[in-house]
């Protein structure tokens, strides 16, 4: 009997492989990191061959932790660094170019000129999201025009395109021995190229970034079988792949975040907060994306908004490494413990401009309202309190944007540990935040994806029955400070604005 189900998780730095019972507990894993590359300032790129060759090594290692063989998997889900864009040759399995990372800015300047033209109107209309160099359709468009040979070979039905959910499972399925040529409703959401509604690619959309439609991969459910692994690949025989989200999005599904309302906050470098809105499309009218959530199957897919912040985690570890404040990120909350208050001391992360809700790009980081009387210990409780207060400009937005009552906050991601940290974001939120017993989310959420399409699982009630809570975080804060504090916030971040002439 199928016991378990695995998923493959190829994140911005590494890659992993992650086995999971039908509790949704962990059984066994295996990881590897993968090369940055930073050939000059703004451009990032990744080694997508290095990445299957990784993708390989996690799953033979990952299935041996496991104790586990293929044939004991039901399925296996993929989830993805969202926006990184591939193309590779059919014929030869091999890439054009190193894959464009999604932090990659090189597009920039075509993204301004969409926006003067008229296209963005036309972009943000169709696809949920702004002309911007974070999305995939405007990275595919610059190797088009950039890479020698590649506009002729998709012209011709060569060369193929896909974020890297596409390039594994097609190498997974066979390569260029009939692989099959995917992708999902949440990764295509992440292009600029899809129809938000229709849930297929836009010919207006292609027409604006130039794209033939030949080379674009089919876009599926997120759960539902759609290929199947070969035996001479890394699991040694035929597993059903049934399961493909976008990492955020898989993080939403691992939390069970099923009901319209239900919002997930996962903190790491920067936090990524994503609100179900149900089967309703809400556009934002303050600076979120409109996304696709999931679509399990023939049912109507789910979708979301979105508030990305590009500075959290990476705060603390600015902290560490540059200002040297402590050894080890952990001691953030120790030494923040020691004072009861920021003392007056706001400290805003504009290291690389604002993101949302602020959009403001000529902003630059500031610690304020510093007097003799302040430590670095109240300077690591504002670095705390900013991971907070971000979150909370775009909690607010997202809930005037779709017009619920928003009742807890399910948190995910490294930060999580800091307990300080998440009684202090309940504290500045006025609400409950929650903490999952099983933190690796995204895999789940990409496993529980492939298991309900193979009927592993018999639906979402489930996997709602699955979800365990590890510690919750009631608000202590009174009404006084908590306005106080939000206050003097922005103030801060107002300080921060056209330091960049």
């Amino acid at each position: 009997m199928q016991q378990f189900v695995g998923a493959i998780d190829q994140g911005t730095t590494s890659t992993r492989f992650m086995v999971f019972d039908h509790d949704g507990t962990e059984v066994g894993r295996h990881q590897i990191e993968h090369e940055q590359i930073l050939p000059r300032a703004g451009w990032v790129e990744h080694d997508a061959t290095e990445i299957w060759r990784n993708t390989q090594t996690v799953v033979a290692e990952g299935l041996k932790a496991a104790g586990v063989s293929a044939r004991d998997l039901a399925a296996v889900g993929v989830t993805n660094q969202r926006e990184t864009t591939v193309v590779w040759d059919r014929r030869t399995g091999e890439p054009y170019a190193n894959a464009i990372v999604w932090q990659d800015t090189r597009t920039a300047d075509l993204a301004r000129r969409l926006d003067e033209d008229g296209s963005g109107e036309v972009i943000h209309a169709r696809s949920g999201l702004p002309p911007a160099a974070y999305f995939a359709g405007g990275k595919l468009h610059w190797i088009l025009h950039n890479v020698e040979g590649v506009r002729e070979d998709a012209e011709a039905g060569h060369a193929l395109f896909g974020t890297i959910d596409s390039w594994l499972i097609w190498n997974l399925s066979g390569g260029p021995d009939g692989g099959t040529h995917v992708t999902d409703v949440t990764n295509a959401s992440r292009t600029m190229l899809m129809n938000l509604e229709e849930l297929d690619w836009d010919d207006e959309l292609l027409e604006i970034f130039d794209v033939p439609r030949r080379m674009l991969p089919t876009i599926t459910p997120s759960s539902i079988e759609f290929a199947r692994t070969t035996a001479d690949g890394p699991f040694g025989a035929e597993v059903v792949l049934a399961g493909n989200l976008g990492d955020q999005h898989a993080a939403l599904v691992g939390q069970a975040c099923f009901e319209p309302g239900m919002l997930k906050n996962t903190y790491g470098t920067g936090n990524f907060l994503v609100l179900n809105t149900g089967t309703e499309i809400v556009r934002s009218e303050n600076g979120l994306l409109t996304t696709v959530a999931y679509q399990f199957g023939d049912e109507p897919a789910h979708y979301a908004l979105e508030g990305s912040i590009a500075v959290t985690g990476s705060a603390i570890q600015w902290l560490r490494d540059q200002l040297q404040v402590f050894d080890d990120a952990a001691d953030s909350e120790s030494l923040a413990e020691t004072v009861e208050d920021n003392g007056g001391v706001y400290f805003v992360p504009a290291f690389s401009g604002l993101f949302a809700p602020y959009w403001r790009s000529d902003a630059r980081g500031a610690i304020v309202g510093l007097s003799r009387y302040n430590t670095v210990a109240h300077v690591a409780r504002a670095a705390l309190e900013a991971i907070c207060y971000q979150s909370k400009d775009v909690v607010d937005v997202m809930v005037e944007d779709a017009g619920i009552e928003l009742e807890v906050l399910r948190v995910d991601g490294g930060i999580t540990q800091n307990e300080l940290c998440m009684q202090i974001q309940a504290d500045i939120l006025d609400i409950e935040v929650s903490r999952p017993v099983v933190a690796e989310t995204t895999c789940l959420g990409a496993a529980y994806a492939a298991g309900l399409a193979v009927g592993f699982w018999s639906d979402t009630d489930e996997l709602v029955r699955n979800w365990s809570e590890s510690k919750r975080w009631t608000p202590q804060w009174d009404d006084e400070r908590r306005r106080e504090g939000y206050r003097q916030w922005k103030k801060a971040v107002e300080r921060t604005f056209g330091w960049v002439d």
